[in-house]
């Protein structure tokens, strides 16, 4: 079974996009509730949203299965990323309306969850530490660009409305000062979205853990809030909104380019 799909680019960028996948195996859709069977916390299109990237020389790696089967974002210690926080698992077992994932008594055990990492997560992160390594190798420096969205409004994990764009580098601890100001200052040049930097998605497991400034491997989250390019309620593709934003995420990730 294909985990994920990879394209190897020439450039020193590597876009992942760990939540843009739908499939669930029969035997664990099965136990889901009727709503989760919808996967409604894909990170809907969003291979679609980056489907420039590959013009620009970025490899792109792309995983099939949904966040539901195991959350590639999340550390295999499952380890909370935001303390103090409602979030959601390695496997996760509540939406992020709140509500159930599995039917009664149908979630996973210890040993289902571990076998899982295996057959789902540990290929992704294989894929993910080869290809940094290997453009890595070819420039002597490479960007990981983590492409995400979600809903903008979900009283169960933030309050009020998200912004638009959310810019996450680990506190500036993933990403030097230098891309750090670049990707602002493009931010900053545009009106249409509002955005920010470090605020409530300040960058995931995979961002955190495998930047490395000190030896040219920079990572930086983009979580996009859905209604940029979507239609949150439909799950629907928004032609005209996805091509509003594109040049801005092509402008943020020419910066990511540009070096020092």
């Amino acid at each position: 079974m294909d985990i994920y799909t990879l394209h190897r680019g020439t450039a020193p960028l590597l876009v992942s996009l760990p939540h843009d996948g739908t499939l669930v195996p029969d035997g664990i859709a099965a136990r889901l509730t009727p709503d989760a069977r919808r996967v409604p916390d894909t990170d809907w299109h969003i291979a679609r949203l980056y489907d420039f990237a590959r013009a620009l020389g970025a490899s792109v790696l792309v995983p099939r299965h949904s966040r539901y089967v195991i959350d590639l974002n999340r550390g295999e210690d499952d380890v909370s990323l935001y303390p103090g926080q409602n979030t959601t698992g390695l496997c996760p077992l509540v939406r992020f309306d709140g509500g159930p994932v599995y039917l009664d008594g149908q979630a996973p055990d210890e040993d289902e969850v571990r076998a899982r990492v295996e057959r789902y997560w540990r290929p992704y992160h294989e894929a993910l530490r080869g290809e940094l390594e290997r453009l890595h190798a070819a420039h002597g420096r490479v960007v990981l660009w983590e492409g995400h969205s979600i809903r903008g409004e979900l009283p169960f994990l933030f309050e009020g409305r998200l912004p638009d764009l959310n810019l996450g580098t680990a506190g500036g601890a993933s990403a030097g000062e230098r891309l750090r100001r670049r990707l602002e200052a493009a931010l900053a040049a545009q009106s249409r979205y509002d955005w920010v930097h470090n605020g409530r998605f300040r960058g995931g497991h995979i961002t955190r853990h495998y930047a490395d400034p000190a030896r040219g491997i920079e990572a930086v989250q983009l979580e996009i809030s859905q209604r940029v390019y979507m239609d949150e309620a439909s799950f629907a593709w928004d032609a005209t909104k996805a091509a509003q934003v594109q040049p801005l995420i092509r402008a943020l990730l020419r910066e990511a380019l540009a070096g020092d």
